[in-house]
Protein backbone atom coordinates (compact mmCIF):
# COMPACT_ATOMS: atom_id res chain seq x y z
CA UNK A 1 0.00 0.00 0.00
CA UNK A 2 1.52 3.58 -0.84
CA UNK A 3 1.50 6.52 1.82
CA UNK A 4 1.34 9.81 0.25
CA UNK A 5 2.69 12.71 2.51
CA UNK A 6 1.85 16.03 2.30
CA UNK A 7 5.39 18.20 2.05
CA UNK A 8 3.90 21.86 0.14
CA UNK A 9 4.49 23.64 3.21
CA UNK A 10 6.95 26.52 4.34
CA UNK A 11 5.85 26.27 8.09
CA UNK A 12 6.78 30.77 8.45
CA UNK A 13 6.63 29.75 12.27
CA UNK A 14 9.64 27.56 12.01
CA UNK A 15 11.31 29.19 9.77
CA UNK A 16 15.19 29.27 10.35
CA UNK A 17 17.06 33.18 9.52
CA UNK A 18 18.73 32.64 6.73
CA UNK A 19 18.03 29.93 5.66
CA UNK A 20 14.47 28.74 4.83
CA UNK A 21 13.41 25.45 4.16
CA UNK A 22 10.32 23.35 3.79
CA UNK A 23 8.84 22.05 6.94
CA UNK A 24 8.82 18.61 6.34
CA UNK A 25 12.43 19.07 6.15
CA UNK A 26 13.29 20.76 9.42
CA UNK A 27 15.60 18.45 11.94
CA UNK A 28 14.97 16.70 14.36
CA UNK A 29 18.09 15.12 15.76
CA UNK A 30 19.86 15.18 12.59
CA UNK A 31 17.16 13.94 10.43
CA UNK A 32 14.07 15.87 8.96
CA UNK A 33 10.93 15.42 10.78
CA UNK A 34 9.65 13.92 6.43
CA UNK A 35 12.58 10.96 7.58
CA UNK A 36 10.70 10.06 10.82
CA UNK A 37 7.72 10.03 9.50
CA UNK A 38 8.76 7.65 6.77
CA UNK A 39 10.77 5.23 9.22
CA UNK A 40 7.90 5.08 11.25
CA UNK A 41 5.57 3.86 8.12
CA UNK A 42 8.32 1.80 7.40
CA UNK A 43 8.88 0.33 10.41
CA UNK A 44 4.58 -1.18 9.48
CA UNK A 45 5.70 -2.51 6.29
CA UNK A 46 4.82 0.47 4.61
CA UNK A 47 7.60 1.78 2.32
CA UNK A 48 6.28 2.90 -1.31
CA UNK A 49 5.82 6.64 -0.48
CA UNK A 50 4.71 9.61 -2.70
CA UNK A 51 6.22 12.99 -1.58
CA UNK A 52 3.63 16.27 -2.36
CA UNK A 53 6.42 18.84 -3.01
CA UNK A 54 5.75 22.51 -3.15
CA UNK A 55 7.54 25.12 -1.54
CA UNK A 56 11.45 24.46 -2.39
CA UNK A 57 10.61 21.02 -3.09
CA UNK A 58 13.69 20.98 -4.90
CA UNK A 59 15.56 20.46 -1.21
CA UNK A 60 13.57 17.55 -0.95
CA UNK A 61 14.35 15.97 -4.32
CA UNK A 62 18.00 16.66 -3.48
CA UNK A 63 17.92 14.85 -0.36
CA UNK A 64 16.58 11.67 -1.87
CA UNK A 65 19.12 12.11 -4.49
CA UNK A 66 22.05 11.91 -2.39
CA UNK A 67 20.31 9.54 0.34
CA UNK A 68 21.86 6.23 -0.50
CA UNK A 69 25.08 7.38 -1.08
CA UNK A 70 24.98 9.30 2.30
CA UNK A 71 23.88 6.10 4.11
CA UNK A 72 26.94 4.26 2.10
CA UNK A 73 30.24 3.03 2.22
CA UNK A 74 31.66 3.63 -0.91
CA UNK A 75 34.75 4.04 -3.12
CA UNK A 76 35.87 6.25 -5.66
CA UNK A 77 38.28 4.38 -8.12
CA UNK A 78 39.43 7.59 -10.56
CA UNK A 79 43.00 5.85 -11.52
CA UNK A 80 40.82 3.35 -14.00
CA UNK A 81 36.91 3.87 -15.02
CA UNK A 82 36.04 6.37 -12.99
CA UNK A 83 34.16 4.00 -11.06
CA UNK A 84 32.15 4.21 -7.41
CA UNK A 85 32.01 1.08 -5.92
CA UNK A 86 29.41 0.80 -2.91
CA UNK A 87 30.67 -1.89 -0.49
CA UNK A 88 28.35 -1.56 2.41
CA UNK A 89 24.75 0.95 3.11
CA UNK A 90 22.09 1.29 5.42
CA UNK A 91 19.60 3.12 3.00
CA UNK A 92 15.60 1.66 3.45
CA UNK A 93 14.07 -0.14 1.15
CA UNK A 94 11.92 2.92 0.13
CA UNK A 95 10.27 3.77 -3.38
CA UNK A 96 9.83 7.09 -3.05
CA UNK A 97 7.93 9.26 -5.86
CA UNK A 98 8.59 13.16 -5.43
CA UNK A 99 5.71 15.35 -7.11
CA UNK A 100 5.76 19.01 -7.71
CA UNK A 101 2.57 19.60 -6.67
CA UNK A 102 2.63 23.73 -7.05
CA UNK A 103 3.90 26.19 -4.68
CA UNK A 104 0.72 27.70 -3.54
CA UNK A 105 -1.70 24.65 -4.43
CA UNK A 106 -4.08 23.63 -1.31
CA UNK A 107 -4.10 20.52 0.48
CA UNK A 108 -7.17 18.59 -1.17
CA UNK A 109 -5.22 20.03 -4.75
CA UNK A 110 -1.85 17.83 -3.82
CA UNK A 111 -3.83 15.01 -3.47
CA UNK A 112 -5.53 15.50 -6.40
CA UNK A 113 -2.38 15.98 -8.51
CA UNK A 114 -0.89 12.85 -7.16
CA UNK A 115 -3.68 10.60 -8.65
CA UNK A 116 -1.87 9.00 -11.41
CA UNK A 117 0.79 7.92 -9.11
CA UNK A 118 -1.42 6.39 -6.30
CA UNK A 119 -3.47 4.66 -8.99
CA UNK A 120 -6.62 2.84 -8.03
CA UNK A 121 -6.39 1.38 -4.91
CA UNK A 122 -6.66 2.11 -1.75
CA UNK A 123 -3.77 4.25 0.11
CA UNK A 124 -2.14 6.01 3.40
CA UNK A 125 -2.18 10.15 3.63
CA UNK A 126 -0.40 12.00 6.41
CA UNK A 127 0.88 15.22 6.69
CA UNK A 128 5.04 16.37 6.77
CA UNK A 129 5.08 17.98 9.83
CA UNK A 130 3.33 15.44 12.53
CA UNK A 131 4.37 12.04 14.75
CA UNK A 132 2.92 9.93 16.52
CA UNK A 133 2.80 6.35 18.20
CA UNK A 134 -0.76 5.08 16.26
CA UNK A 135 -0.77 1.60 15.38
CA UNK A 136 -0.73 1.71 11.52
CA UNK A 137 -1.85 -1.95 10.98
CA UNK A 138 -4.35 -1.63 13.91
CA UNK A 139 -5.67 1.64 11.94
CA UNK A 140 -5.63 -0.06 8.83
CA UNK A 141 -7.47 -3.02 10.05
CA UNK A 142 -10.03 -0.53 11.51
CA UNK A 143 -10.43 1.12 8.16
CA UNK A 144 -11.11 -2.02 6.40
CA UNK A 145 -14.02 -3.15 9.01
CA UNK A 146 -15.29 0.54 9.14
CA UNK A 147 -15.33 0.10 5.23
CA UNK A 148 -15.80 3.97 4.65
CA UNK A 149 -14.24 6.28 1.94
CA UNK A 150 -11.83 7.79 4.63
CA UNK A 151 -10.95 7.36 7.89
CA UNK A 152 -8.95 9.77 9.81
CA UNK A 153 -7.17 9.52 12.77
CA UNK A 154 -8.51 11.44 15.94
CA UNK A 155 -6.47 12.81 19.15
CA UNK A 156 -7.08 14.82 21.87
CA UNK A 157 -4.35 17.54 22.34
CA UNK A 158 -6.53 20.11 23.95
CA UNK A 159 -6.78 23.87 22.39
CA UNK A 160 -5.51 25.31 19.16
CA UNK A 161 -7.19 23.02 16.46
CA UNK A 162 -10.47 22.16 14.44
CA UNK A 163 -12.91 19.53 16.54
CA UNK A 164 -14.32 16.80 14.97
CA UNK A 165 -18.14 16.17 15.90
CA UNK A 166 -18.92 12.54 16.48
CA UNK A 167 -22.58 10.87 15.57
CA UNK A 168 -24.04 7.52 16.14
CA UNK A 169 -21.78 4.44 16.21
CA UNK A 170 -18.58 6.65 15.80
CA UNK A 171 -19.06 7.78 12.36
CA UNK A 172 -17.58 11.51 11.87
CA UNK A 173 -20.42 13.86 11.56
CA UNK A 174 -19.11 17.20 11.23
CA UNK A 175 -16.08 19.70 12.46
CA UNK A 176 -16.39 22.89 14.82
CA UNK A 177 -14.09 25.85 14.60
CA UNK A 178 -10.90 25.94 17.11
CA UNK A 179 -11.62 26.06 20.43
CA UNK A 180 -9.96 25.32 23.64
CA UNK A 181 -12.11 23.19 25.36
CA UNK A 182 -10.73 20.65 26.89
CA UNK A 183 -10.88 16.85 25.71
CA UNK A 184 -12.19 17.92 22.10
CA UNK A 185 -11.09 15.47 19.13
CA UNK A 186 -8.89 16.63 16.09
CA UNK A 187 -7.81 15.30 13.13
CA UNK A 188 -4.39 14.12 13.50
CA UNK A 189 -3.98 12.89 9.87
CA UNK A 190 -2.55 9.26 9.54
CA UNK A 191 -5.71 8.54 7.21
CA UNK A 192 -6.72 5.79 5.60
CA UNK A 193 -8.32 6.65 1.87
CA UNK A 194 -9.90 4.78 -0.86
CA UNK A 195 -9.59 5.95 -4.88
CA UNK A 196 -13.28 7.20 -4.56
CA UNK A 197 -12.20 10.63 -2.10
CA UNK A 198 -10.77 11.53 -5.66
CA UNK A 199 -14.20 12.34 -6.47
CA UNK A 200 -14.22 15.03 -3.66
CA UNK A 201 -11.73 16.79 -4.79
CA UNK A 202 -11.78 19.36 -7.54
CA UNK A 203 -8.53 22.28 -8.21
CA UNK A 204 -5.94 23.38 -6.68
CA UNK A 205 -7.76 25.70 -4.59
CA UNK A 206 -9.50 22.64 -2.97
CA UNK A 207 -8.52 22.09 0.76
CA UNK A 208 -9.04 18.66 1.92
CA UNK A 209 -10.19 19.78 5.46
CA UNK A 210 -13.03 22.17 4.38
CA UNK A 211 -15.83 20.82 1.38
CA UNK A 212 -13.93 17.65 0.80
CA UNK A 213 -14.68 16.42 4.49
CA UNK A 214 -17.60 18.00 5.25
CA UNK A 215 -19.48 16.61 2.36
CA UNK A 216 -18.02 13.22 3.32
CA UNK A 217 -19.30 13.10 6.97
CA UNK A 218 -22.47 14.49 5.85
CA UNK A 219 -22.78 11.39 3.47
CA UNK A 220 -21.84 9.24 6.60
CA UNK A 221 -18.25 8.35 4.23
CA UNK A 222 -15.71 8.82 6.84
CA UNK A 223 -14.94 7.85 10.39
CA UNK A 224 -12.23 8.58 13.22
CA UNK A 225 -10.03 5.82 14.68
CA UNK A 226 -9.24 7.24 18.23
CA UNK A 227 -5.67 7.38 19.43
CA UNK A 228 -5.37 8.26 23.37
CA UNK A 229 -1.69 8.15 23.46
CA UNK A 230 1.22 9.63 22.02
CA UNK A 231 0.82 12.53 18.60
CA UNK A 232 2.62 16.20 18.01
CA UNK A 233 2.72 18.27 15.45
CA UNK A 234 5.49 20.57 14.76
CA UNK A 235 4.10 23.96 14.25
CA UNK A 236 6.29 26.27 16.02
CA UNK A 237 9.70 26.55 17.27
CA UNK A 238 8.34 25.41 20.70
CA UNK A 239 6.49 22.43 19.16
CA UNK A 240 10.21 21.55 17.33
CA UNK A 241 11.65 22.21 20.76
CA UNK A 242 9.81 19.60 22.52
CA UNK A 243 10.14 17.01 20.12
CA UNK A 244 13.86 17.60 20.13
CA UNK A 245 13.83 16.94 23.86
CA UNK A 246 11.93 13.76 23.39
CA UNK A 247 14.61 12.28 20.97
CA UNK A 248 17.57 13.82 22.58
CA UNK A 249 16.59 12.33 26.08
CA UNK A 250 16.10 8.63 24.31
CA UNK A 251 11.75 8.85 25.01
CA UNK A 252 10.51 9.76 21.41
CA UNK A 253 7.17 7.44 21.48
CA UNK A 254 7.55 7.22 17.54
CA UNK A 255 11.15 6.06 17.50
CA UNK A 256 9.89 2.38 17.51
CA UNK A 257 12.53 1.36 14.75
CA UNK A 258 16.26 0.53 16.22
Amino acid sequence: MKTVILAGGQGPRIAEEGNPRPKPMVEIGGQPILWHIMKYYSYFGFNEFIICCGYKGYMIKEYFADYYLHRSDVTFDFTADNKMTVHTNAAEPWKVTLVDTGQQTMTGGRIKRVQKYVGGEPFMMTYGDGVSDINLNELLEFHRKENRAITISAVQPGGRYGLIDFGQEGYVRGFREKSTEDGGWINAGFMVMQPEIFNYLSDDNCTLEFEPFEKLSQENKMSAYRHYNFWKCMDTQRDRGILEEHWKNGDAPWKVWE
